[in-house]
């Protein structure tokens, strides 16, 4: 009896905080939702992500090499239109808060050649974003990736907490206040 009351107890105090921590990075979120994030969907609660490799830099990664930062997620690739206006404003939200408590890791999903993924950040001077690439787009079909662009917003444990789909201004006074509120909020 004395081990079911703990375990109880224990249940209670986990969900008790994990509510507690969801309520300001909701509240951040939500006030993102002006103009330029208007198609910004949050999540009620926090949503898991796949734990499915793709190529980094020095080869196979995971979301997981992420955990402790807030992250904005970008799906794009080379022949989408609406991600190269927007991978200008992603570059510009890197510059302004990347670091040790953010990130914005984009993913280049299908058959994208490095030769042209350079190409296209090169053409748009984007040189602070990192050249991740999904070529099978596993990673993109796990995490339920429909089109492109998608945008995911992760909090510091690398759980989904809202999705964007389609282009977006991410250097928008709301998207820059609601990553300094996101920042803000311990983990």
């Amino acid at each position: 009896m004395k081990i079911l009351r703990s375990a109880l107890l224990y249940t209670g105090l986990i969900l008790g905080a994990n509510a507690a921590l969801a309520g300001p990075m909701q509240d951040a979120i939500e006030g993102a939702k002006g103009t330029a994030l208007n198609k910004l969907a949050v999540h009620s609660e926090p949503q898991a992500m796949p734990d499915v490799a793709f190529e980094g830099a020095g080869g196979q990664t995971t979301m997981a090499a992420y955990r402790g930062k807030v992250v904005v997620l970008n799906f794009w690739a080379v022949w989408c239109a609406p991600c190269r206006e927007e991978m200008e404003t992603l570059s510009a939200l890197q510059a302004e808060f990347g670091g040790d408590e953010f990130e914005v890791v984009t993913v280049a999903t299908g058959p994208n050649a490095p030769p042209a993924m350079d190409k296209f950040l090169d053409e748009i001077g984007v040189t602070n974003l990192p050249k991740h690439r999904d070529p099978r787009s596993a990673f993109a079909r796990a995490a339920g990736v429909l089109g492109l662009p998608v945008t995911l917003v992760l909090d510091r444990e690398g759980r989904e907490l809202a999705r964007l789909v389609g282009p977006a201004d991410w250097h928008s006074d709301e998207a820059r206040a609601m990553v300094g509120a996101l920042i803000g909020v311990s983990g």
